[in-house]
């Protein structure tokens, strides 16, 4: 059954959220600005993503955009605003931000980016926080902050982790726009799909993950995958053997085992 959003999520101005086949979408709907992010914008995917976290009916998440632009990066006037803040109010925006890359990256079910256009500064750091990316091959992306006397600074502790050093200086320090077909072989996206068919195939994808994978699984794989990397060797040893024994007591696994010695071929969307 079909989610129904609550009235607080049907006010939203920026940000649709819809589940449909257990696949929750959150959509950029600020297409008249190229989807740019101002402190309202980032403040209503916090809570799109919160609701879709809790929506049982939603089993993956697509961050998606209307229009021709995923995400400009941020609002021309909402800089402007932010030359007039004291460092008090711009530690208490920057935090806003953080706040909410941290969300994504540390959600408990995976989030798949459909970019159907260019993908820039903050944006190109919203596609960067997803699990998954598809982009269309004319999309670009480029973190542009260095051009403008700016710093990609949050970003940079998950642009890290997912490209490397070398990568992530190449585009940190350069600020280069580059095209998909280069943000792919940086591992910044994962998959390359003609426009008119990326909605179909982010679609499948998803579905995909949904009747083939556990969701608890995905679960306990994404926060061991954040986790690690912050661990000393022999502490992160001892926490995946921990979970790899909690894994074996669990429902989902009982049932997979059952099924994989049973021949029986097992769909998790239900």
């Amino acid at each position: 059954m079909d989610n129904m959003p609550t009235q607080e999520l049907e006010d939203l101005r920026y940000i649709r959220y819809e589940a449909q086949n257990s696949i929750g979408y959150i959509t950029l709907n600020r297409p008249d600005k190229r989807n740019a992010l101002n402190a309202d914008m980032v403040s209503e995917l916090k809570q799109a993503f919160e609701f879709a976290e809790d929506d049982e009916t939603c089993k993956v998440i697509v961050l998606r955009a209307e229009g021709d632009v995923f995400c400009a990066g941020a609002d021309l006037a909402y800089i402007q605003e932010l030359q007039g803040f004291s460092y008090t109010d711009n530690l208490a925006d920057s935090t806003h931000l953080m706040q909410l890359f941290h969300q994504i990256y540390t959600l408990n079910k995976v989030v798949v980016a459909e970019i159907q256009g260019h993908a820039l500064a903050g944006g190109c750091g919203l596609a960067t926080i997803c699990d998954f990316a598809f982009a269309a091959p004319e999309a670009k992306f480029g973190y542009t902050e260095v051009k403008i006397g700016f710093l990609p600074a949050i970003v940079s502790v998950f642009l890290l982790r997912k490209i490397g050093e070398a990568r992530t200086k190449q585009l940190l320090l350069t600020g280069d726009v580059i095209s998909a077909h280069t943000a792919q072989e940086f591992g910044l996206i994962n998959y390359l799909v003609p426009r008119e068919e990326l909605s179909a195939k982010v679609h499948q994808f998803a579905r995909r993950l949904c009747v083939e994978n556990s969701a608890q699984s995905m679960e306990l794989t994404k926060e061991m995958l954040a986790r690690i990397p912050e661990m000393p060797l022999e502490d992160s040893l001892r926490y995946t053997a921990q979970l790899n024994a909690e894994a074996r007591g669990t429902l989902d696994c009982r049932r997979g085992i059952a099924g994989f010695l049973s021949k029986e071929k097992i769909t998790w969307d239900n």
